[in-house]
């Protein structure tokens, strides 16, 4: 017997025998319709080996199941376990969370933006490059999805932003460093490409002041998402040249840190407190891949759970009050100080 091809859910519904507006809302709530029309359905769907396309299905929906997760570069552990946080909770509650890699550039992260606006998704949770963002591009599909922004802010885009405090991140690493040695040489990229980069500069640069000491900072060159690969390399040469005047290094992010300490592998620099070492070294973010660093690596973590939990929360919010919120929210998370073996 000839194999019955379903091409899309009308064939469907005539295989069931169950109209075609029953049909749509089973796929959209299965609990909507009698156990007994779901039941049939379900042995219909297992008979025909079934699937219908859900993107052409939201299209021709005024309110999609359809989440849109949008981060900067995703072979960051750091967005990558935040995007996973983000992803299981959209699909707890019951959405269809897609979710997209900008890969550092803004002309994709536009191409991203015009994607989603044809996908006609529910809200978007969208880490923005930040200032290498086209900000005309993102105001204009703000005012057309609904957008909740997350770990870097623009100014007045979206209908909230929920991050963590940089300041939070600095104040704790530095103060730690100070009182339990000498207080730190910040290592950083001279042309950073992570949007954070910046704010954490210029923390390190206030609170070194309000704790009346010298700060220093190293500026390494380098370009592009390839952290660990621009520390190691712009901290041999440090290394080599016997440049690097102090005993502690408190890096602007952990993947920063994970090349400074491969670097110090390489040359022989022992990392870690104990008095034989040579240098201590700190970081921020608690980057996954910290705590498996040799010497594992001492650092202020962000708070996942409390971040992706409000911006999910915040998003669901601005989709059941129709796409709007009475005024743009801000929502900022502390740091927390993780203390390993690096210092």
């Amino acid at each position: 017997m000839r194999k019955i091809k379903i091409k899309n859910m009308d064939d469907f519904a005539k295989v069931c025998g169950v109209s075609r507006p029953t049909i749509s809302k089973f796929f959209y709530d299965p609990h909507s319709i009698r156990k007994s029309i779901k039941n049939k359905i379900e042995l219909s769907l297992e008979k025909y080996d079934y699937y219908p396309n859900f993107y052409a299905i939201n299209q021709n929906r005024e309110l999609t199941k359809n989440i849109g997760i949008v981060v900067p570069y995703l072979a960051d552990p750091f967005f990558a376990e935040i995007a996973r946080n983000l992803e299981r909770k959209c699909i707890t509650a019951g959405y269809t969370p897609t979710l997209f890699s900008s890969h550092g550039e803004q002309a994709l992260e536009n191409n991203i933006l015009d994607t989603l606006r044809s996908l006609k998704p529910a809200g978007v949770l969208f880490a923005p490059l930040g200032r290498y963002s086209d900000k005309m591009k993102i105001e204009k599909f703000c005012k057309n999805v609904p957008t909740i922004l997350f770990d870097s802010n623009i100014e007045d885009l979206g209908a909230a932003f929920v991050g963590s405090e940089n300041y939070s991140f600095i104040t704790q690493t530095v103060e730690y460093l100070n009182s339990t040695g000498k207080s730190p040489y910040f290592f950083e990229m001279r042309n950073p490409a992570n949007p954070n980069a910046n704010k954490r500069r210029n923390a390190y640069l206030k609170i070194m002041k309000k704790l009346k000491l010298n700060p220093e900072i190293i500026k390494i060159e380098g370009k592009g998402w390839n952290f660990e690969e621009i520390a190691k390399n712009g901290a041999l040469k440090l290394l080599r040249q016997n440049s690097i005047h102090s005993d502690t290094i408190l890096c602007s992010n952990d993947r920063l840190a994970i090349g400074f300490l491969s670097a110090c592998h390489e040359m022989g620099v022992k990392v870690g407190k104990t008095k034989d070492c040579d240098l201590r070294v700190a970081s921020n973010d608690d980057h996954p891949y910290s705590r498996f660093t040799s010497p594992s690596l001492t650092t202020s973590a962000h708070d996942y759970e409390s971040v992706s939990n409000k911006a999910v929360q915040i998003l669901f919010e601005l989709i059941e009050n129709g796409g709007k919120l009475k005024k743009r929210q801000e929502t900022l998370y502390s740091a927390k100080l993780v203390v390993r073996d690096s210092a």
